[in-house]
């Protein structure tokens, strides 16, 4: 069968299936559940005959929304917030998987930006990080306390003043995603070209093991979540430049309500990090060694699962479920 025919014969069907996704029909879960059927088998087909068509692209867009339609009709009766962080947000990264991948090239890029600029150029390290900071933290690496900049203040002072700073940070990551995308690599990049030349400063001192020893107790949870921030930001982005078969506003309105979702579930981790970086950096050198690393890769662990690993457990999961509840 020719394309244009296929598309033709089913056009109206997935206009439809559009209408229920968006809310303007309503289905009860065995319809939703015949028309994901049906979907599959037109996805299979496009998949078969078509591969790289545009039309696969959007059938496989499609499913993954009726999906998630299916599972939140379907599902029992479970504490709204368990599922949030349980079911939805996973389900939502895994559909956006490619995205984080995005975010974690453009970091790891700009972060090598850092690293060379601060290699090449003696100053630019106190430009990205400030005279007063630079000549502060040197005093303490020839003190043998690298990590002395995080033992002024309170405890709970300090605390609170970080979560606020990193909660900001990493709003304006999401937020600035809706100048296309540009303007979350802008901040992504200023974020990112900062650690990099705040550790090759380190480095340069001879001091990168017990600035490690510190900064990362606390740096997993808080840079891991800002990648996943820079990820809701192209998404939002992404929703305007390319809002597919949909309007633009409608586009933008998906793109907005599961990024945010999406978004919202960084802030947990980013509080973590507040609280570490308050309480536990401060005595970073006097901890045993071993104790270092269980808090560091401890947090690499949980936070790797949850974003990298749990959305395909997850998806695998919700789609024998789904498989299951069809048949």
């Amino acid at each position: 069968m020719r394309e244009v025919y296929f598309i033709k014969q089913n056009k109206e069907k997935w206009l439809g299936i559009e209408q229920v996704i968006q809310g303007k029909i309503k289905k009860n879960p065995d319809d939703l559940s015949s028309l994901y059927i049906n979907l599959i088998n037109d996805l299979s087909f496009a998949q078969t005959y078509y591969p790289k068509s545009n039309t696969t692209v959007y059938l496989n867009h499609l499913s993954s929304q009726i999906f998630q339609k299916i599972y939140k009709t379907k599902r029992v009766e479970e504490n709204r917030l368990l599922y949030f962080f349980k079911t939805e947000v996973p389900l939502l990264v895994y559909q956006y998987r490619k995205y984080l991948g995005y975010a974690f090239l453009f970091f790891i890029l700009f972060t090598l930006i850092g690293v060379l600029s601060a290699n090449h150029d003696k100053d630019f390290v106190n430009i990205i990080l400030g005279e007063g900071y630079v000549n502060q933290t040197i005093e303490n690496i020839k003190s043998g306390n690298a990590v002395g900049v995080y033992q002024s203040g309170s405890t709970w002072g300090s605390t609170i003043g970080i979560i606020f700073n990193n909660i900001g940070v990493g709003a304006k990551l999401y937020i600035y995603g809706i100048f296309g995308g540009v303007g979350t690599l802008w901040a992504l990049s200023s974020n990112s070209v900062m650690l990099g030349a705040f550790q090759y400063f380190f480095y340069d001192y001879g001091a990168l093991q017990d600035s490690a020893r510190g900064i990362w107790l606390h740096g997993v949870f808080e840079i891991f979540s800002m990648v996943v921030e820079a990820m809701c930001g192209l998404i939002l982005g992404a929703s305007i430049l390319f809002p597919r078969t949909f309007s633009r506003f409608n586009s933008f309105k998906n793109g907005f309500k599961d990024s945010f979702k999406i978004f919202l579930s960084t802030v947990p981790f980013t509080i973590c990090a507040g609280i570490i970086e308050g309480y536990v950096t401060r005595h970073a050198l006097k901890m045993p060694l071993f104790l270092n690393l269980i808090i560091i890769f401890g947090s690499l662990f949980l936070i790797g699962f949850y974003y990298c690993i749990y959305p395909c457990i997850v998806n695998r999961k919700t789609n024998t479920q789904i498989h299951d509840a069809v048949l």
